[in-house]
C-alpha cells in the first residue's frame, strides 16, 4: 500500500471517529406494572375481576444541529397494540423544531390531531373497564403532522394538524384541523379547537372543542364541550365533562371527573354518564392508583348502570 492510500484511511479513519462523537443516543424508559379490575353491569352481572401487566418502552433520542435546529425520535414497543400485524412498534414519531420556525412532528403511529391532542384536558375518566362513549375526536391516522406554530404573542399557542387522505374506498378526504390556547394569566389555560372527522364518506363531521383550565395551589378545575356535526342529525353528539384535582401532598393526589354525552337530534335521548374518583399515592418510584366509576345509560341504552374499579401497581425504571 502506498502512503497516498494509508493517508486516506487515516483520514477516513479519523473522519468516522470523530463523526460518532457528535452521534445522538437512544434512551429507553418504562415501568414494571401490575393492574386488577372488575366490572358490574346492569342487573348485578359480575364480569369477573381480570389482571395485567405493562408491556411497554420507550425508546427516546435527539439533539441540536448545527443550523440551530433541534431534532427528536421516539419508538414504542408495545406488544398487543403494534401499528401493523407483524410490527413491534406501537407510537412513533419524529419532532423537528426551531424558536423562527416552531415544531412540527411528523407521526407515524399514535399521532394527535390539534383537536384530538385537548379533547381530555379534564382526563380521562370515561374511559375505564367498559365505557362504551369517549371524548369526541377528528380524525387521526398513521403518518399524519402536527404543526405548532412558533411565538406569536406570549401566552398564545397556535397548531394546526394534517391527516392524508387514506387508501380505502371508505375514506373521504384529508382532514385539517386548528387550535389556539391562550395562558397569559397566571394558572389559567383557555382554549378553542377545530377539525373534520373525514375517516369515512358515510359519517363525515365537524368537531370543535372549547375548553378552560385553572390551578389554584393545590387545587386544579378543569371543563370542556365539544360538538360532533353530521348531516344525520341524530348521529349529532355534545359531550361535556368537568374534573376537579387535588395534590393533598407531593406524594397523594385525589380527583372527581364527570362525562356525559348526549344526542340531541333524537327524541328519545338519553345521556350517558360517567362519574367517577381517582386517587394515587407515589413513593419514590412506586405508585399505587385505585379508580372507582359509575355508567349510567352506557351506549345510551335508557335506565342501565355498570360499576367499575381498577387497581394498579407500578415502578418506574
Amino acid at each position: 500500500m502506498n502512503n497516498f492510500k494509508k493517508i486516506g484511511l487515516t483520514a477516513l479513519a479519523a473522519s468516522l471517529v470523530s463523526t460518532s462523537a457528535f452521534a445522538g443516543e437512544l434512551t429507553a424508559s418504562g415501568a414494571a406494572s401490575i393492574k386488577a379490575a372488575h366490572v358490574t353491569e346492569d342487573g348485578g352481572a359480575n364480569t369477573g375481576k381480570a389482571f395485567s401487566m405493562g408491556n411497554s418502552v420507550t425508546f427516546t433520542g435527539g439533539g441540536e444541529l448545527d443550523n440551530g435546529m433541534s431534532v427528536s425520535v421516539s419508538f414504542e414497543l408495545d406488544q398487543g397494540t403494534a401499528d401493523g400485524t407483524k410490527s413491534p412498534f406501537d407510537s412513533h414519531s419524529v419532532t423537528v423544531s426551531s424558536d423562527a420556525l416552531g415544531s412540527l412532528t411528523f407521526a407515524g403511529h399514535g399521532g394527535d390531531s390539534a383537536q384530538s391532542q385537548v379533547k381530555d384536558i379534564t382526563g380521562k375518566i370515561w374511559d375505564y373497564q367498559g365505557t362504551s362513549q369517549g371524548a369526541l375526536s377528528t380524525s387521526t391516522s398513521n403518518n399524519m403532522m402536527l404543526y405548532t406554530l412558533p411565538t406569536l404573542v406570549d401566552g398564545l399557542s397556535v397548531k394546526t394538524s394534517y391527516v392524508p387522505k387514506g387508501a380505502a374506498a371508505s375514506e373521504y378526504a384529508s382532514a385539517v384541523d386548528f387550535a389556539v390556547a391562550y395562558t397569559g394569566v397566571d394558572g389559567l389555560t383557555v382554549g378553542y379547537a377545530m377539525g373534520e372527522d373525514n375517516s369515512t364518506k358515510a359519517t363525515l363531521a365537524d368537531v370543535d372543542t372549547m375548553y378552560a383550565k385553572y390551578a389554584y395551589g393545590p387545587v386544579t378545575v378543569a371543563y370542556s364541550f365539544s360538538e360532533r356535526d353530521e348531516a344525520t342529525a341524530a348521529n349529532d353528539r355534545e359531550h361535556t365533562a368537568y374534573s376537579v384535582a387535588y395534590t393533598l401532598s407531593d406524594n397523594v393526589s385525589v380527583s372527581y371527573g364527570v362525562s356525559e354525552q348526549a344526542t340531541p337530534g333524537t327524541t328519545s335521548d338519553s345521556d350517558e354518564e360517567v362519574s367517577g374518583i381517582t386517587a394515587s399515592y407515589t413513593s419514590g418510584g412506586m405508585t399505587i392508583a385505585g379508580v372507582m366509576v359509575d355508567i349510567e345509560n352506557q351506549g345510551f341504552a335508557a335506565n342501565t348502570k355498570s360499576e367499575a374499579w381498577e387497581l394498579s401497581l407500578s415502578f418506574a425504571f
